[in-house]
């Protein structure tokens, strides 16, 4: 059967091609580690799951508007303007089955054929995917570990001009666990000052999950609420991932075109997640607070590990639950190699950096979404593996 081109344009998202290796392999009796998957391997709080069930009983399976329930839109707005302090109206919010079909949306309502969009690299695939599917191009914009994996603004000013429409910001950060500096937010608003034309798509589905500090949102800052497009949901800090529930706050005529967007593709969001996502905003929050507790102490953990192992190196990640090591060390030509050795021989699976972006050469990234023991578990098997490295995997020049 023949594709249409636009189909060729459209990428991937690697974690669930590693894991679909290590699936295979499990198939065949191995053991693996999974440290590949970014989902909380928490269960959904039972109060949540109870208002999931009961919304079921109370009748909520029908159709809904396809910009979310009012009462949905009303709780994120509420909750959205207590955390972030800033004005949020119900009628700036779209309910959306995960927060990926909002990052599209946002993409393909904004950008056209020619159009520039600024996407830090590396990053979520997703970005650069939808970019090139609505035919814009792709400006990688480089977070390097020496500046703690944030913006570096002489850099995004020499990229920024006329053809720029979206400037994509990831804070907290997948896959490095870096955030924004709030100085780097004060200079980038005044930045942005000189080009009025410029969106900024704020993902910010990593901001309960923050080790130091408090979450910040470039929305917060002056000039920046009105042309800023803030994207959340549910999946990682209440782990209901499979519950597909996110959600965009954005201006209204924006909004608007994100109803219709959703009118075209999938109707709307199911109304019993919905009312599930409703408890999780307004309910107790004291799991949350716990899965993060836990998820310090991983923290802690597999970083300790990691510099364990000679060879490596890793920044401390401030949020989020990856961990983003430095393995140039190690001399291998590809780090996409490193991983497939690191799967097949040590029965670890993460991912190569460069399933981020070209940048993240060099890097490899693990989740830290498991628990203690199979962390050190995977560190063990890794150390015990890595001596048949050079025999297996191609060294990089010089």
């Amino acid at each position: 059967m023949k594709l249409s081109k636009l189909m060729s344009r459209l990428g991937t998202e690697s974690a669930f091609e590693m894991l679909a290796k290590a699936k295979a392999l499990e198939a065949q009796g191995k053991k693996i580690v999974h440290l590949e998957i970014g989902e909380p391997d928490f269960d959904t709080p039972l109060n949540i799951r109870e208002r999931g069930k009961k919304a079921i009983d109370e009748g909520w399976t029908h159709y809904c508007p396809a910009s979310g329930i009012k009462e949905a839109r009303a709780a994120v707005a509420e909750y959205v303007a207590k955390t972030r302090g800033i004005p949020v109206a119900p009628e700036e919010v779209v309910m959306a089955p995960g927060a990926k079909p909002v990052i599209v949306f946002t993409i393909l309502a904004l950008a056209d054929p020619g159009d520039e969009v600024i996407v830090p690299n590396p990053t979520y695939p997703i970005y650069e995917s939808a970019t090139c599917f609505a035919g814009a191009k792709v400006v990688p914009l480089a977070l390097r570990e020496e500046n703690g994996f944030d913006l570096d603004l002489g850099e995004l000013a020499d990229a920024l001009n006329s053809k720029t429409r979206i400037l994509v910001l990831n804070s907290p950060a997948n896959p490095t666990g870096g955030v924004v500096a709030e100085a780097t937010f004060e200079k980038l608003a005044r930045l942005l000052k000189r080009f009025p034309q410029v969106v900024v798509l704020s993902d910010e589905i990593y901001s309960r999950i923050i080790y130091e500090g408090e979450h910040r949102s470039i929305a917060q800052f002056p000039g920046m609420r009105e042309r800023t497009v803030i994207i959340d949901g549910m999946s990682k800090t209440y782990a209901m991932t499979g519950w597909r529930l996110g959600y965009a706050v954005a201006p209204k005529e924006l909004a608007q075109a994100f109803d219709k967007l959703a009118i075209n593709t999938y109707s709307c969001t199911a109304s019993m997640v919905q009312m599930a996502g409703i408890e999780a905003l307004v309910g107790p929050q004291e799991d949350i607070a716990k899965m993060v507790a836990e998820f310090r102490r991983r923290r802690e953990v597999i970083i300790k590990g990691l510099t364990s192992i000679p060879g490596v190196t890793c920044t401390m990640p401030k949020a989020a639950f990856y961990a983003f090591p430095n393995v140039k060390a190690l001399g291998v030509k590809k780090v996409k190699e490193l991983a497939d050795f690191i799967l097949h021989d040590a029965n670890v699976s993460c991912l190569p950096g460069t399933a981020f972006g070209c940048f993240g050469e060099g890097y490899l990234r693990f989740s830290y979404a498991n628990s203690v023991e199979n962390i050190n578990e995977a560190i063990r098997r890794i150390k015990e593996a890595l001596p048949r490295l050079k025999s297996k995997v191609p060294a990089a020049k010089g």
